[in-house]
């Protein structure tokens, strides 16, 4: 289906302050039923890399993440059997620059290591997605078409007037089995893969609302596939600046790699800071997408959730394990110290103690109102207590 997978794990996610923080982010925190975010991703990477044509090996799981995030990728890998963590590579970044930059990176690295032209997929790694045999049937329906030289992106269905995502628009209706127009897809209840005539980017509420009811508009879900040609050439076209510095990287040899826990990381590899130090961030919406003539849609028919508040975590999960004495029928608790409720109701209540070596921090919000969290972020922006965050 793929020959690589790229994951993003770069993120550091502040929206579920203070558990998610720029040395834990968002995607290394426990989903429902116990796995982080990132495994999950993982399983979707490896699953849709082993699924390859008959006599051809299973692809690779290229990560892209944070180099301070290492240990928890490593702790992370150490979930799978030593077949699978055979199958990932890290790429530490040096720096964070945003997508755009580290799509280019796992497209140079895919490009130096195993040459010809690669079929790719680009998966986050902060989002609940499930069932797994539906995403990766939608995915098999983006790579017909990411093998025949397109973009491919995964559309979102939108459950409400969303203002916190970005949209694309979709036009005519084309076929997976043939890359032509028509309808036997849809009529079969297979994915259906449109045209994409336009991304839109995060709306006001009255825009939004008139998306939902058009009723062609998706949910930007931030995943993409591509043959790895394709990509260099729409990046030579539409982003040079952003792909110049990652061409100077060569084929890194072994003494490049180290091994720890099992996973190998590419922890020396000759020029990736400097270019790192050269490219400007930017996302690959901006760089990329938006500029790209050849973008098709597959609408998704599987589950998915981008966390974006305590509330929907709370909603989610449910509990967590944390130690709460007193009232917790009606309010929400994650916190790695021990915490007594008294008279209170509908509170979600998240305390980190500082035990890893971060700043203690508290967060105590009332239920509906945790998005005011993105303010909080900012106020302690202004007050120049970043090392909190």
């Amino acid at each position: 289906m793929f020959n690589d997978c790229i994951i993003m794990a770069g993120g550091s996610g502040t929206r579920l302050w203070p558990a998610s923080n720029s040395k834990n982010p968002k995607q290394f925190l426990s989903g429902p039923g116990g796995k982080s975010f990132f495994v999950s991703a993982l399983e979707r990477g490896l699953e849709l890399t082993r699924r390859q044509e008959e006599g051809k090996a299973p692809g690779q799981v290229i990560i892209i993440a944070g180099k301070g995030h290492t240990p928890h990728v490593i702790r992370a890998a150490g979930e799978f059997d030593e077949t699978e963590r055979r199958r990932m590579v890290l790429i530490p970044e040096p720096l964070a620059k945003n997508t755009a930059p580290a799509i280019a990176c796992g497209a140079i690295y895919a490009n130096r290591v195993f040459g010809g032209d690669r079929n790719m997929l680009v998966l986050t790694s902060d989002h609940i997605i499930g069932p797994l045999e539906v995403f990766a049937a939608d995915a098999a329906a983006a790579a017909v078409f990411s093998a025949q030289g397109k973009l491919a992106v995964f559309g979102i269905p939108p459950r409400s007037a969303e203002t916190g995502y970005g949209y694309i628009e979709a036009a005519e209706l084309l076929s997976p089995a043939s890359g032509g127009a028509g309808t036997s897809t849809e009529a079969s209840g297979g994915t259906a893969v449109y045209q994409a005539a336009a991304f839109r980017e995060k709306p006001d509420r009255a825009t939004a609302e008139q998306f939902l009811k058009a009723g062609n508009f998706y949910w930007n879900s931030g995943m993409f596939a591509f043959s790895s040609e394709f990509m260099l050439g729409e990046f030579r076209r539409n982003s040079p600046e952003t792909l110049k510095p990652f061409e100077a990287l060569k084929a890194p040899d072994q003494g490049a790699f180290r091994t720890e826990g099992g996973l190998r990381i590419l922890d020396n590899w000759p020029y990736l800071a400097e270019a790192y130090q050269a490219v400007k961030g930017i996302s690959f919406d901006y760089a990329i997408a938006e500029k790209c003539r050849s973008v098709v849609m597959a609408a998704a028919r599987f589950d998915w959730f981008d966390v974006g508040s305590w509330d929907e975590y709370a909603r989610l999960m449910g509990k967590t394990g944390a130690e709460v004495y007193g009232k917790t029928d009606t309010c929400f608790v994650d916190s790695d110290i021990p915490v007594a409720l008294c008279g209170v109701d509908d509170l979600i209540v998240v305390i980190r103690s500082g035990k890893d070596g971060a700043p203690p921090t508290a967060l105590i919000a009332k239920k509906g109102e945790s998005q005011g969290v993105r303010n909080i972020v900012e106020q302690i922006k202004g007050a120049g207590r970043t090392e909190l965050l």
